[in-house]
């Protein structure tokens, strides 16, 4: 299987099976087909997945705050029991959820990495970032209520789908730890059959089955050797063991007859988005000058760059760019704006320069002044403005000085002033960058 199938195990209620059910499903599809890889990893930190699949006493280097770090998912596999591979789990995982703003960072992780076949979830009970990007990687989201309560709270799952503009029949919800020994008078006999009623009420959609509440099974993660036991080897004869035997085909038939999984689209976006800046690089890349603008020196000679410290400048249409000498940019702004010896390294100029390279600016005409002026604006690496100072536009002027050309009035007609010498509404905005050769 070339492509990866997601599925997510996810619930806002605790204590409704959702590890149980994520670590046994892993076992049981693995079962039905040997040579698909499958992976399971938790975003929770209670380490149940750990302790069911690893092989030995070992603690790995890696885990699974480092698929949030960069690292690519094949790198952090552990071979585990019963032929199933998995992620260890991680403590650190709460230090990473600032850089979680976007709910796509997991599936992004996964369409660039290697790995394939069937990936198991494990999530929070809670739908904070970690869950959202569990749940918008998912092919499958398998939601387990055990009451009223927790089927209330699946509301909340629809609404980020919702949000995200995600088909909802990606979920579906499963009935677990049902106990089966309870009946009701009326229309409804169980408590499977009232919930499952209450689910397609809301218009919620259903797996197939459900998953009964047995003792025997919770048995199977208390015993004296620490260890946890899976269903499909100490839960045979149970009804669990039918049960799980059942959702697991359900899911195995979803899978084996999709066409094109979650991280499939995800990874033909990306594709598609790198041709595009590919593309954009090129077109920008084309419309660059060889010179600066201001000395008219080389800076590119086909595609080869002359080494050197510049200054990249862009209108806000971004149809006019180019670089600027760094020298010749600091002699501007010294020259015109703050009336310095611009052949002088003074300690002003020497603490512009330096902050140059952290710094932004921006040149924009005021034209509705009487005379028209040219400003400059001067911002930190926080955006806010540092300084700004204004000239009389004429001051720049070849024609009104009597000169041939004059550097800054050379930048600007190349990339502010329109075909009449005019300023418009444009910015002149201006970073500091190295240009090297490769």
């Amino acid at each position: 299987m070339n492509s990866l199938y997601v599925i997510t195990i996810s619930s806002e209620k605790g204590g409704v099976g959702k590890t149980t059910l994520a670590t046994n499903l892993a076992i049981y599809l693995k079962a039905l087909n040997e040579d698909m890889p499958v992976t399971v990893f938790s975003l929770d930190n209670h380490f149940t997945v750990d302790k069911m699949f690893r092989i030995g006493k070992s603690s790995p280097d890696t885990d699974i705050s480092d698929l949030f770090r960069g690292l690519p998912a094949q790198e952090l596999l552990q071979t585990g029991e019963f032929g199933v591979q998995y992620i260890p789990s991680s403590y650190h995982l709460n230090e990473l959820r600032g850089d979680l703003q976007m709910p796509d960072r997991l599936a992004r992780a996964l369409a660039r990495s290697e790995l394939r076949g069937l990936l198991i979830i494990d999530t929070r009970p809670d739908v904070d970032a970690f869950t959202r990007n569990a749940l918008f990687a998912a092919d499958r989201v398998v939601v387990p209520v055990k009451d009223a309560a927790s089927l209330t709270n699946c509301k909340h799952l629809y609404d980020f789908f919702d949000a995200q503009k995600l088909p909802k029949r990606t979920l579906r919800i499963l009935p677990s730890l049902v106990d089966s020994r309870i009946n009701y008078k009326g229309p409804f006999k169980t408590p499977y059959q009232l919930m499952k009623a209450y689910a397609i009420n809301r218009g919620y959609k259903c797996m197939e089955g459900f998953i009964s509440k047995s003792p025997k099974v919770e048995s199977l993660n208390t015993n004296p050797e620490g260890k946890i036991y899976p269903i499909i080897t100490h839960g045979r004869g149970t009804e669990v063991h039918a049960q799980f035997a059942n959702i697991a085909r359900q899911l195995y038939l979803e899978l084996i007859k999709t066409d094109q999984t979650r991280i499939d689209h995800i990874r033909q976006q990306l594709q598609s988005a790198h041709v595009q800046r590919c593309e954009a690089f090129e077109a920008r890349h084309q419309m660059l000058p060889a010179q600066c603008p201001a000395c008219a020196g080389e800076i590119f000679e086909g595609d080869r760059v002359r080494p050197g410290e510049y200054i990249y400048y862009e209108n806000l249409r971004g149809d006019r760019l180019g670089f600027v000498d760094e020298d010749c940019f600091s002699k501007m702004v010294f020259t015109h704006f703050y009336r310095d010896q611009p052949e002088a390294e003074t300690p002003l100029r020497r603490l512009f320069r330096d902050s140059a390279r952290r710094c932004y600016f921006a040149l924009s005409g005021d034209s509705h002044s009487d005379p028209p002026r040219l400003l400059f604006h001067h911002f930190g690496e926080d955006g806010q403005e540092i300084d700004q100072r204004a000239i009389d536009f004429r001051e720049i002027v070849p024609r009104l000085l009597k000169k041939n050309e004059t550097g800054i009035y050379n930048l600007l007609q190349s990339a502010l002033l329109d075909d009449q010498g005019q300023f418009g509404a444009e910015m002149l905005l201006l970073h500091h960058c190295l240009l090297y050769t490769s």
